[in-house]
């Protein structure tokens, strides 16, 4: 696996000033994908975005990691429900012709 892409956890950690043990209840909840390489942990560049995301709420509104998963939940089912509303508007327009 090309680790190019990958940002160390622990460079995360520092960086974002959060605790390890916080980035790993994210994991083991199934918020982010943490890969093992060579025994060190990573995250891939592309969740940087949702990370991010999840330190603000449990920074600035001190939402713990229930929380989090609860708010991402709610948040993806209201991405599907305007796709499906998107999707039902187009086949409205065809119909209606």
């Amino acid at each position: 696996m090309n680790i190019e892409n990958f940002i160390p956890v622990q460079t995360l950690c520092t960086h974002y000033q959060v605790e390890g043990s916080f980035v790993n209840e994210l994991g083991e909840i199934g918020l982010i994908t943490i890969h093992t390489i060579e025994k060190a942990h990573y995250i891939h560049q592309d969740q940087i975005r949702d990370i991010e995301k999840m330190i603000r709420l449990h920074h600035e509104l001190h939402v713990n990691t229930e929380g989090i998963d609860v708010v991402f939940n709610l948040l993806q089912r209201i991405n599907e429900l305007q796709e499906e509303l998107k999707q039902t508007r187009a086949w409205l327009k065809i119909v209606e012709g």
